[in-house]
């Protein structure tokens, strides 16, 4: 009995690394040192900086995982999983510098997980970071023939007199929404427990999605914020706190970025929510206020911002084809978000 005969192809993972060994490099910046292939990746920091701080990020994508393992559809998947980490350090005003992913399978499948670190690569070039390094373990009788997990880990950089922690913000900043791309990657064990018990497959065209199936609606990558953010930094703009919409929505995650003593006064009716929240909505019978403390309802980011930078803010960022709108105001409170829909006790 060999490695094979237990369920572990040594030759198929070889010939993995080399079919991607490409793509991985095309994201390489100039301080990556070594390539693809050692027990670490090197990455020399790069210039400029008097006070590096270095910011670090990991994150999954659920089990959203699993509607692209029963639709086939693997090219996507990976931009979620870069996005989650990248968005998440970018709240503290930090550039990505690299990337590094865990992929784990039953059987090693190389065309399937090709396509799935395709969407990694396209996702560090979405948010300018390298694919340092990853893993690929394949695990026989731990995984079903055709599933696999994903987990991701990125480090990033700010100048320490840059660090974006929210202790600048005043009662009276303006709250900035930017556009999410549908559902994201929180709340899909809820959105596969309303698409089951509702009948209906993934290739289902519900009237209210607009001609979309069930699967490409569900499937749409997660936003990445990485570029028009920092160039907005980099031009001078004042942005006082940002948060990351994800998982508990903008009730949970907006507060992380107030200071003591603060609340947002948010207004729903100053952006359209996505189709898809409302069908959800309806076929799962799910209240408002379930539904804003599970998904991003349409806002996949918030800026804060004093009120003189609102309207260059709401320019620069339609100008980068991101939906951006004035969705609140910062006021005293105790770190909760009014305007949301809540549970009835």
């Amino acid at each position: 009995m060999d490695y094979r005969e237990a369920g572990v192809d040594i030759e198929a993972g070889r010939s993995f690394v080399e079919q991607i060994r490409k793509q991985v490099e095309s994201t390489h910046r100039p301080e990556v040192i070594a390539g693809l292939g050692g027990f670490g990746g090197y990455f020399q920091l790069p210039s400029g900086y008097k006070e590096p701080v270095l910011v670090s990020g990991t994150d999954g994508v659920g089990t959203k995982l699993k509607i692209a393992q029963d639709i086939n559809r693997h090219d996507t998947i990976g931009i979620d999983l870069v996005a989650m980490c990248v968005n998440d350090i970018l709240t503290c005003g930090a550039e990505p510098l690299f990337f590094l992913d865990y992929l784990a399978t039953g059987k090693l499948k190389p065309q399937q997980l090709a396509e799935v670190v395709k969407g990694i690569v396209e996702g560090c070039h979405l948010s300018g970071c390298a694919l340092l390094g990853g893993e690929t373990a394949e695990m026989p009788g731990f995984y079903q023939l055709g599933e696999y997990d994903l987990a991701g880990f990125c480090v990033g950089i700010v100048e320490k007199s840059k660090l974006i922690d929210g202790s600048r913000v005043e009662v009276g900043d303006i709250a900035i929404g930017l556009g999410s791309r549908g559902v994201h990657s929180n709340g899909y064990s809820l959105v596969r427990k309303i698409v089951a018990s509702s009948g209906l497959n993934w290739d289902d065209r519900p009237e209210l999605l607009g001609g979309q199936s069930l699967g490409e609606v569900l499937l749409e990558p997660t936003r990445i914020y990485v570029k028009p953010v920092l160039e907005a930094l980099r031009s001078g703009m004042e942005i006082r706190a940002m948060a990351h919409i994800t998982g508990g929505g903008i009730p949970e995650n907006l507060p992380r970025c107030l200071g003591n003593g603060q609340s947002v006064q948010i207004r729903i009716d100053r952006w359209a929510i996505p189709p898809i929240f409302r069908w959800l909505t309806d076929t799962g019978n799910v209240s408002d206020a379930a539904m804003f403390e599970t998904f991003n309802m349409g806002i996949g980011f918030v800026l804060i911002v004093p009120p003189k930078e609102v309207k260059s803010a709401l320019d620069w960022f339609q100008s980068q084809e991101v939906d951006a709108r004035e969705i609140g105001e910062v006021i005293e409170g105790n770190k909760t978000v009014l305007g949301i829909p809540q549970r009835s006790n």
